[in-house]
């Protein structure tokens, strides 16, 4: 009796034990992104203007990502490729305010969630309305019904999420009367104002009227860290999304932010001041995670949605690339990224494999220890190889469609496909003798151009079917 009851206990302690190190094995997650953010906009890519401390300092404890893509030139596509894997035309988010996560897409959110994972989405969603009964931001209410998609049925449990855009400083309320769609001054507390039209929604699809004024990053944290904590209290592993509605229009930057370039001009102190508001929030997050000794287990990833605002007199920077939001040329997907884990990741380091924010989930559930879905197309593939083993090429190329234009790129070249019907026009670009994409080598290579014509044509087919449904059937 006592060797049976001794066996019994021997038994559970190790299948206790397994499960405890399973855990542990596997990674938190955190998604951080920024909105209309450029490549050039970050200290760790040069900017020497713009005070980013804080995501200096995580660059510096991880890995640049120097070539590190958007999946689409707009906000709402990106953010779909960052839970899917797919590329946005396979399941009808074209652009922004266009279409919705339909049921039938598996979310990166749903899998790790069925996997005993904590999820939650902070900020902007962007990916189908979050009420059918409230006027609301774009799309919201009675009116977009049919589009509606929020986090919370999409594999997220706990949510403080927008539909859209809000103001970076006091994300609830505008000026009264005529405001200027770039920002306007920090508003103070008795200054006439009217609501913004956009609200922040609970995972009870409930609206949130608390503590919504000031740095709408600080606001977005201030729902993030204490998921963190619960997440750490309950001893289970987290995925969480926070997508930062900074920098993208209309801008407002505190007091204190915009004091720190008082030679600016309003719109670019506007600017600067929001991108430095939301660094601190970085900053913050990263200083609770270390407080909670959940730094070490957890794979960190920032990147921005877009290229900087299309207007040329936007004060965001492409760097050197051509083009900016709403451009398939590198200005408008080339977005800085950086990766942060610990024990996983050398300190200081930097990568030029060409990444994209489809690669997201592949690379997470394989780094989970868990399986990628098979049973449809992904455009994006598990970059483990390349952080754990030195993988140096990348073998499949990442695509991009918007408008009248798509791009197919391969690990040096990039084809840009522009035009409509008869006026279509294919150009060939060398990235790494020629990230400006001024000098089309096209004649110097006519063999390439037409295998990658092929290549193009064949995948924006593969995405027209997925559209049409079939990769549900």
């Amino acid at each position: 009796m006592v060797r049976t009851i001794f066996a019994a206990l021997t038994c559970l302690v190790v299948c206790l034990t397994a499960f405890t190190t399973q855990a542990a094995e596997q990674p938190n997650v955190i998604l951080i992104m920024c909105d209309d953010l450029g490549w050039g906009d970050t200290g760790f890519n040069g900017n020497t203007v713009i005070k980013t401390p804080h995501l200096d300092a995580l660059a510096r404890e991880g890995m640049i990502l120097k070539r590190f893509y958007a999946g689409a030139p707009v906000c709402s596509p990106t953010r779909g490729s960052c839970i899917t894997g797919r590329n946005p035309f396979r399941y009808g988010i074209v652009h922004a305010n266009t279409g919705h996560m339909k049921p039938q897409e598996q979310t990166l959110a749903e899998s790790l969630q069925a996997a005993g994972y904590r999820t939650g989405h902070f900020g902007k969603w962007h990916l189908g309305t979050l009420t059918k009964t409230v006027r609301d931001s774009n799309r919201g209410g009675p009116k977009g019904a049919a589009e509606y998609s929020p986090p919370w049925q999409n594999g997220f449990e706990v949510c403080f999420s927008t539909e859209a855009k809000v103001p970076t400083w006091d994300p609830m309320r505008k000026p009264k009367g005529k405001a200027s769609s770039r920002g306007w001054a920090a508003l103070e507390a008795n200054a006439a104002s009217v609501p913004y039209g956009t609200h922040y929604w609970n995972q009870a699809g409930e609206m949130v009227t608390d503590n919504l004024d000031g740095d709408d990053s600080r606001v977005i944290m201030d729902r993030a860290i204490p998921f963190l904590e619960q997440s750490a209290e309950e001893q289970k592993p987290f995925f969480c999304v926070i997508w930062f509605h900074t920098p993208h229009l209309p801008v407002v930057a505190g007091p204190k932010y915009r004091a720190m370039y008082a030679d600016a001009d309003l719109y670019h102190a506007n600017y600067y001041g929001c991108i430095t508001a939301m660094d601190e929030q970085v900053g913050r997050l990263r200083a609770r995670l270390k407080a909670l000794q959940a730094d070490t287990n957890t794979m960190l990833w920032f990147c921005s949605d877009n290229g900087p605002e299309g207007n040329t007199k936007a004060p965001g920077s492409a760097g050197p690339f051509r083009g900016r939001k709403r451009d398939l040329t590198e200005g408008g997907i080339r977005v800085p990224a950086l990766l942060v884990w610990p024990g996983k990741i050398k300190a200081g380091t930097t990568t030029d494999f060409p990444m994209v924010t489809s690669d997201y989930l592949p690379t997470v559930l394989s780094a989970a220890g868990l399986p990628v879905p098979a049973d449809r197309p992904l455009d994006g593939i598990n970059l483990l190889p390349v952080l754990e083993q030195g993988l140096t090429e990348r073998t499949q190329p990442i695509g991009f469609q918007f408008q009248n234009k798509a791009a197919w790129m391969t690990q040096r070249y990039k084809l840009l496909k522009t035009g409509k019907k008869r006026d279509v026009k294919y150009e060939l670009f060398d990235l790494l003798a020629d990230p400006d994409e001024t000098n089309d080598v096209s004649d110097a290579h006519p063999k390439l151009k037409m295998k990658l014509m092929d290549q193009l044509e064949k995948w924006i087919h593969s995405c027209a079917l997925s559209n049409q449904g079939n990769d549900y059937k």
